[in-house]
């Protein structure tokens, strides 16, 4: 069991995760703007949390924790304080708390090529991913599925393979929720589309 801090917990990946990694036994704090509308479960604890405060009080609101996931997104309406600044704050706040195990969702860089309008959002997500890459001491993962789709999830997918046009929501969950199981996914970027391998089975052979 481990203690999860999620931001961006009131989210539409979010919502699955958290019952996701609830479901493997761990407990989570999921944090947001707008807590009220985080999922309420046994086992979840619902945090208010504004990324443009300072690091040093993102910090007080993670310490203590195992693993931070970042799922947050302002949707184009505030890519620098959310998707950028606002989460390289959380980097700095991780590790500041020494919490090493972070788990991005991030959005493939090509989906640039199919879908124009995101340019400015996948410049915010790159910004950021790449400096947690080469700017932080984190055990991170990121994970980019192509843009998300509410559908029903298949459990199978594939990985490091471009993204496909769309990813079942629940799919994505999943793949973030099992990643914490796997060491071997330290320190890796990985691109992920639908496709026919089961989801552990596609993590165990990274």
């Amino acid at each position: 069991m481990a203690k999860i801090f999620i931001f961006g917990g009131s989210g539409r990946v979010a919502t699955d995760l958290i019952q996701d990694l609830v479901a493997d036994g761990n407990t989570v704090t999921a944090a947001a703007r707008h807590p009220e509308n985080i999922i309420q479960l046994d086992g979840v604890t619902a945090d208010k949390l504004d990324l443009h405060i300072d690091v040093d009080d993102i910090f007080k609101q993670v310490k203590g924790f195992d693993a931070i996931y970042f799922t947050a997104g302002s949707r184009g309406k505030d890519l620098i304080q959310t998707d950028a600044m606002g989460a390289i704050k959380t980097m700095m706040a991780a590790e500041k708390a020494g919490v090493k195990r972070y788990i991005m969702l991030s959005l493939d860089i090509n989906s640039w090529k199919k879908i124009p309008s995101l340019e400015d959002y996948l410049a915010a997500k790159f910004f950021a991913d790449t400096y947690l890459m080469d700017s932080t001491n984190l055990e991170y993962t990121i994970l980019q599925p192509g843009s998300l789709i509410e559908e029903a999830g298949t459990g199978k997918i594939q990985l490091n393979v471009e993204a496909t046009d769309s990813n079942p929501i629940p799919d994505v969950a999943k793949t973030l929720a099992a990643i914490l199981k796997y060491p071997n996914t330290i320190g890796k970027v990985i691109p992920m589309s639908s496709g026919k391998t089961p989801i552990d089975d596609a993590l165990k052979e990274i």
